[in-house]
């Protein structure tokens, strides 16, 4: 027998979602039936997304509108845009870009303010911006998309290893105050999954170590159990489970979608 997840029609607002582990979350959640609405810097990228998104499941409910997640404002008018427009906002899914790659002597005071306001700071605000909405209709569903370093640190991503573990400790701390809400909020983290991000933090390996791109590639594979990158579309599902009505009682926990990568209890 199916499992019903019950989302047919609801309000979803997925961030950083013109590509990538954004993109594949509002497109799961629309083939779902959901309503969605996707934001990103990046209009035309919106815009091409919304309309792949629609031909692919014949979900006519689906929108964008331009959001820059280091901008307060543009949170805050995502949010509004999406209530607006269908009603309510059954899930918010925190997303962003990752920061720039290297260790602590590459990194100047901009460069921590840039991340932390990015990876840590927009998910606080986005957070706090659709509480109203939620309690307005008695509870929701947050998602927190971070990394696998919320489990286990990674070589040369100093920026990401410090402020996603920042948003995990938020979840969990939220998940006790929220829940008199039926506010349920959860941390999923990818790991080795193809898209551009994983590609070009290869190119980069692939560039310091003075190998090519491909034998890269191939020995990240093999540390990986399942031998292969995930798809997008694979942690996209466990995204839609998560913050689906058939998920009534999992709140503060933290979740890795990563081929078995990470050895870390």
């Amino acid at each position: 027998m199916d499992m019903d997840l019950n989302v047919k029609g609801k309000s979803v607002l997925v961030f950083a979602s013109s590509k990538g582990i954004g993109r594949a979350i509002a497109g799961e959640f629309a083939a779902e039936g959901a309503s969605v609405v996707l934001a990103s810097r990046d209009i035309n990228a919106l815009e091409t997304a919304v309309g792949e998104i629609q031909a692919h499941t014949g979900n006519p409910q689906i929108a964008c509108c331009r959001c820059d997640m280091t901008r307060a404002e543009d949170i805050e008018a995502a949010l509004a845009f999406a209530n607006e427009k269908h009603g309510a906002i059954d899930v918010l899914i925190n997303n962003s870009g990752g920061p720039p790659a290297g260790g602590i002597d590459q990194f100047e005071d901009g460069d921590w303010q840039n991340a932390y306001e990015l990876n840590l700071l927009s998910y606080v605000r986005a957070i706090r911006g659709v509480l109203p909405y939620m309690r307005a209709q008695g509870g929701g569903h947050i998602l927190n998309v971070t990394s696998s370093s919320i489990k286990q640190s990674l070589d040369n991503l100093l920026l990401s290893n410090t402020f996603r573990a920042g948003v995990l400790g938020l979840a969990k701390s939220l998940a006790q105050e929220l829940a008199k809400d039926n506010i349920l909020i959860n941390t999923l983290g990818p790991g080795r999954i193809a898209t551009d991000r994983v590609e070009s933090l290869d190119r980069l390996a692939a560039k310091e170590k003075q190998m090519s791109y491909e034998d890269v590639k191939q020995a990240s594979e093999k540390s990986i159990p399942l031998g292969r990158y995930g798809k997008p579309e694979e942690f996209a599902k466990h995204a839609v489970f998560l913050c689906s009505g058939a998920n009534t009682y999992v709140t503060g926990q933290a979740f890795l979608v990563d081929g078995g990568l990470v050895k870390a209890l």
